[in-house]
């Protein structure tokens, strides 16, 4: 039996929001493997979130911005250990350095873009700086970009949270405004793909055998377990899938519904999302 600490067990509870007893007994069952273990939570019937955090590094900043045309966007976060230097006047205009340069010279991923020069050093020199000024960890973590007919960027408040979004068609009335809804759809419920053909089949996967242990556990006959399974997949898919959520403005709409009565043909083509902490 795997020895099981008191931090371990916070930890789990951090990143599921499970009870403390429930996540001692599922890291005891899965004997310290945390993936293992929330996956033994959500069996058991325990609500716990839908992505897995990394909690060591959850401090700095994330930025999103389009370009001119709006037929780009880029999301960046600059992660380092503490608030305080998350903060930090320097640490700030560093960050939206990095978001300007991306915006501007559209690099094709983080390794580009920290190659590029900030003043008279590169971004990744930049940052080194930065640590040396600060002692703590610091890295560009994520550098996400899109292009399509037209872009979209949503900063949250407090820039710890920021999407961007694409969408098919320009030439639609009240694009502006339902680009700015949508991205703000993205942030709050957090989408794992834009329909339930775009969602990772490992993950249709691990929820159909979920949703069968839960039917198995709750007495169902063996006949009816694949049905159930199905029918919990199709919830998964309506709670997680952007273009079927409940659109957050008018939840009688979903965010299908809400595109198809500015346009029968509006679409979104792709979405990122970044937060800190996950």
């Amino acid at each position: 039996m795997a020895n099981i600490t008191a931090a371990e067990v916070n930890k789990l509870r951090q990143m599921t929001g499970a009870g403390m007893m429930d996540c001692k007994n599922a890291l005891v069952e899965s004997e310290g493997d945390f993936e293992k273990a929330i996956d033994f939570l959500r069996k058991k019937g325990q609500k716990v979130a839908a992505k897995r955090s990394d909690r060591d590094a959850n401090e700095g900043i994330v930025l999103a911005k389009t370009n001119n045309d709006k037929t780009f966007a880029a999301v960046i976060m600059l992660s380092c250990e503490t608030d305080f230097v998350a903060k930090n006047q320097e640490f700030i205009d560093f960050a939206n350095a990095l978001i300007n340069t991306a915006i501007a010279i559209k690099p094709k991923n983080t390794e580009e873009l920290l190659s590029l020069k900030f003043t008279e050093r590169t971004f990744a020199e930049g940052i080194s700086d930065l640590i040396g000024k600060t002692g703590e960890k610091m890295e560009l973590a994520h550098y996400l970009f899109i292009e399509a007919p037209i872009t979209f960027s949503y900063n949250h408040q407090g820039n710890r949270l920021a999407t961007i979004v694409g969408f098919n068609k320009v030439a639609v009335d009240g694009i502006e405004e339902v680009g700015h809804e949508i991205a703000m759809q993205i942030a709050a419920m957090a989408p794992v793909a834009i329909d339930k053909d775009d969602v990772d089949p490992q993950t249709i996967e691990k929820e159909i055998e979920i949703g069968k242990d839960l039917a198995r556990q709750e007495g169902k006959p063996e006949e009816m377990v694949e049905k159930i399974a199905l029918g919990k997949l199709n919830r998964f898919f309506k709670e997680n899938t952007l273009l079927n959520q409940e659109f957050i403005r008018e939840n009688k709409l979903t965010v299908h519904q809400y595109l198809q009565s500015h346009d029968k043909d509006l679409t979104v083509t792709s979405f990122k999302r970044l937060k800190l902490g996950e």
